[in-house]
């Protein structure tokens, strides 16, 4: 339970961060991956700072000999670059840049926006479900 708690705490926490930096919008990402138009660096600049928080708090947490609410960290093993993560990636990749969203996003614009972004959610759901089915 305090895993789960300690879970939705930080994702309140970046949610209320998307929504302070103005990321809920999709004509942000479009404004940042339109590089030869009118470029907006604000979602750089905020993926920025999440890396310098996220890289801070990874370098203090692994000095620990393991973490807070678990006996030991649980880390993946591999660190091969295969086709299905390839594909991915892309795959998100070309989703956030045509509809300007991406999880994180729209979770945090549900309760502004419950209209708009239940329809992605769905789709995003029944992709991830397809995606499942389609490995197995």
């Amino acid at each position: 339970m305090i895993v789960i708690t300690a879970a939705l705490g930080a994702g309140i926490v970046f949610g209320a961060g998307l929504a302070f930096a103005g990321m809920l919008s999709p004509s942000k990402v479009v404004g940042f991956l339109d590089i030869f138009g009118a470029w907006d660096p604000s979602l750089g600049l905020v993926m920025a700072g999440g890396i310098l928080v996220n890289a801070t708090g990874h370098y203090l947490v692994m000095k620990r000999k393991k973490p807070v609410f678990e006996a030991k960290f649980d880390l993946p093993s591999s660190q091969i670059i295969d086709r299905p993560l390839l594909l991915g990636s892309v795959i998100f990749g070309i989703g956030w840049g045509l509809a300007g969203l991406c999880p994180g996003p729209v979770v945090a614009s549900l309760l502004l926006q419950p209209v708009d972004m239940l329809p992605f959610l769905a789709v995003l759901l029944a992709g991830g479900f397809a995606g499942r089915w389609l490995r197995a």
